[in-house]
């Protein structure tokens, strides 16, 4: 190992320690043990730094083993920064949700340190004898700590339990909710605000796939502020001010009178900066006012104002949470909650209602001529503004459009299906949509219509799939396979519509097997090895999700994927090198075949890239292969040893 080598690691060791000493503060429920495992591992700085500035720190004929030696020291400390840095910035209901299996996570990076600074043998290095026993200090520490924990706390997990068990509809006891709010210090809007915002991260995070934990929490959240809300109106009010008297709709005053009050930035929308209404969440995690991104949009406009991405969807997602909060925040500071925007049909002119009423007449005609005109003419109106989706639904549009999706000329199929596509922009209109029964016709269309009407039929199943039952019920009505044929046959829209139903579907657990059972890994593989291939992103993505399913494990082992997944950790973008990873973590959970494989083809080298350069998922994923491969690896060593052993 050249001298390099062996510098570079240690350069990478110190940069390591210097970001865990950034790191200043850790959530309540994990502080004492978190703070302990940072400031062991911040003494080791200057033993890092002397063997750094030592010329010849060690003998040549050891220069291997120490190599060796750091590199698993190195692994072993981006686990424990990964973990101290879920301590600093996970939500709070998490960590006191997920404690157990925290801890049980440090005391086997712990465990791991110990192991591996006993590994160095700081006896042949050529350094002073001060950091020589700050070292052994802090291995000795380790050996103390050894698998002692601190009490838990039994009245904050029965609290939880109990509050989790409860139905949303029956009322939680008032002190269990007083004690939550003070153990976790969810006490005022702001710690509300961080809180919900961490639960959004950790979504968008998850691909789309939370799971259970993040289900128990977004509810844990909802309770434990409704029970402020109420309870505490005088939470962080400004020093010497009081709450509004309860006779407040005369007495308060609007926004503008309250010069020296600081709207929250979180509160601001992007686009006009002024305190959000109605903020809805779009396909990149953004939240903005509704009113400033539907005119984006209608202005033809298709990416994220904030972060420039490409919308996958111009599907708007309500975002509860916030809207609640933000009510929650004028309410403390006597200010008029914002009025959101009308969103009935009485926007429209007169002159607008009776040309949608006319145009409802001759859906209902027996001309096709007719019906292929009016659903033509409604799917541009619908197309055109907020209020007129709005109007058109309660003028009843819905099932005569249904009822047009299995008409026998295939224009009005495309007329009709974009419609309802246009129609389902609007929230309130997605569940009439479903429930009106047009999911079986969209189906239809989506197998035999035009080419512009499955894909605009594939957008719409995207946009009704955003509520989460209509995932279940899109799925059981056998949408995902004619979804996979468009991932194949499709124009290059279409195979991105496809590909964005086909993603948002299968965060429901149920639809991952049907997409499996349809084939989807074979055409995801192609999109993946196409030498133009424009469709990679959208492939690894829906790969990652669907290589947490059992089936899809085994499907994607079949498909020979390891050198592809190695490829895209070594050089895709950063969103695709996180996603292959996450996919090779499934893939070698449990079969080491996969494991040896990816070592044979160069993993370790684009790994160590990642766990450097990478993302933060793709720090995690890095972190989790390679501590996979190092125990493999020892397993491998143990049982050669064992087997010379039994020969001797």
């Amino acid at each position: 190992m050249t001298e390099s080598g062996k510098i570079g690691v240690i350069i990478k060791l110190i940069d390591v320690v210097n970001e865990i000493s950034g790191i200043t503060d850790y959530r309540n429920t994990v502080r004492k043990p978190f703070f302990n495992l940072a400031r062991r591992l911040k003494l080791l700085s200057p033993l890092f730094e002397e063997i750094r500035d030592v010329k010849d720190v060690i003998n040549d004929n050891d220069d291997h083993d120490l190599y060796q030696s750091l590199l698993l020291l190195l692994q072993s400390f981006e686990s424990a920064k990964q973990l101290l840095k879920l301590g600093s910035e996970a939500s709070k209901i998490y960590l006191a949700l997920e404690k157990e299996e925290i801890m049980k996570k440090y005391q086997e990076v712990t465990a791991r340190l110990e192991k591996d600074l006993e590994g160095i043998s700081l006896e042949k290095l050529d350094i002073s004898d001060e950091v020589k026993e700050q070292a052994a200090l802090v291995i000795a520490q380790f050996k103390r700590a050894k698998g002692r924990t601190d009490a838990p706390d039994i009245e904050l997990s029965e609290d939880l339990s109990s509050l989790y068990n409860k139905g949303t509809e029956v009322v939680a006891d008032p002190e269990v909710l007083k004690r939550l709010i003070e153990k976790l210090q969810l006490t005022g809007i702001n710690d509300l605000t961080d809180e919900s915002i961490t639960l959004h991260e950790m979504v968008t995070a998850s691909d789309g796939d939370p799971g259970e934990t993040i289900e128990k929490m977004s509810m844990l959240l909802k309770r434990i502020k409704d029970f402020v809300q109420t309870e505490n109106p005088n939470v962080d009010l400004p020093p010497g001010e009081t709450s509004a008297p309860s006779n407040t709709n005369d007495q308060r005053t609007s926004l503008k009178n309250h010069k020296n009050t600081v709207i929250p930035d979180d509160f601001r929308c992007p686009i006009s900066l002024e305190l959000m209404k109605d903020p809805v969440i779009v396909s990149t995690g953004q939240t903005y006012e509704r009113t400033c991104i539907e005119k984006w949009l209608e202005q033809g406009h298709r990416t994220c104002p904030k972060t420039q991405q490409n919308l996958t969807s111009t599907a708007l997602i309500p975002n509860y949470v916030l809207r609640s909060l933000i009510a929650q925040w004028c309410e403390t500071n006597g200010i008029d909650p914002p009025k959101r925007a009308s969103r009935s049909s009485s926007a429209c002119t007169p002159a607008e209602r009776s040309i949608i009423n006319v145009l409802l007449t001759k859906l209902r005609s027996v001309s096709p001529d007719d019906q292929r005109t009016a659903a033509g003419e409604i799917r541009l109106l619908a197309k055109r503004n907020a209020d007129n989706r709005v109007a058109i639904a309660e003028a009843g549009a819905i099932p005569l459009l249904t009822h047009l999706l299995i008409a026998p000329d295939s224009r009005t199929q495309e007329h009709a299906v974009t419609a309802l596509l246009n129609l389902s922009i609007c929230e309130d209109n997605k569940g009439s949509i479903v429930s009106s029964g047009a999911v079986p016709g969209i189906v239809q269309v989506l197998r035999k219509g035009s080419m512009e009407a499955r894909e605009n039929a594939a957008a719409t199943l995207f946009s009704l799939s955003v509520i989460d039952e209509n995932k279940v019920t899109i799925g059981s009505l056998g949408a995902i396979p004619p979804l996979v044929l468009l991932l194949i046959e499709g124009t290059q829209r279409g195979k991105k519509d496809a590909a964005t139903a086909l993603f948002n579907l299968c965060i429901y657990q149920g639809n991952k097997g049907r997409a499996v059972r349809a084939g989807v890994i074979t055409t995801l593989m192609e999109l993946l090895t196409e030498p133009q291939g424009v469709m990679k992103d959208e492939a690894l993505a829906i790969l990652a999700i669907l290589s947490s399913h059992p089936e899809g494990k085994v499907a994607i082992g079949k498909a020979d994927a390891v050198r592809v997944l190695v490829d895209f950790i070594g050089s895709g973008s950063p969103r695709n090198k996180e996603n292959a990873a996450a996919v090779l973590v499934h893939l070698c959970s449990g079969d080491h075949k996969y494991l040896v494989e990816a070592q044979e083809l160069g993993v370790m080298g684009v790994l160590m890239d990642l766990l450097h350069n990478g993302t933060d998922r793709g720090k995690r994923k890095a972190a989790q292969l390679l501590e996979k491969i190092t125990r493999f690896t020892e397993q491998q060593k143990l049982h050669h040893g064992e087997t010379e052993s039994n020969n001797s």
